[in-house]
């Protein structure tokens, strides 16, 4: 994570945290344009299945975020989902979406 700006590197940690509290395939973290965070994981259940990147996404929105700078996912995946990229492109049209493995190592950024 050394590589990253501090206020992305905190997403990655942020991800981290909730993946391990949670025990998810996947966390994830955004911050908007007012620097507040959200963070979330993989949501699976029987009525609802959002990726942790969207399930982040929406807490923003439904908080009142009009737009984000950054987010970060913990994965182990060898790529993001589409969809949740989308998701992201759908606040910020160039803000980095950082692929990150559970120790916290970048792997990609989008």
């Amino acid at each position: 994570m050394s590589d990253l700006d501090p206020e992305d590197a905190k997403l990655v940690t942020l991800a981290r945290a909730v993946r391990a509290r949670n025990g998810a395939a996947e966390g994830a973290a955004v911050r908007d344009l007012d620097g507040r965070t959200y963070n979330a994981s993989t949501v699976a259940l029987p009525s609802l299945k959002l990726t942790a990147l969207q399930a982040a996404v929406a807490a923003a929105v439904s908080s009142g975020a009009e737009g984000l700078e950054a987010a970060a996912v913990v994965t182990d995946a060898d790529g993001l989902d589409e969809a949740s990229v989308r998701a992201v492109r759908d606040l910020t049209a160039n803000g980095p979406v950082i692929r990150a493995n559970g120790a916290g190592e970048v792997a990609g950024v989008v």
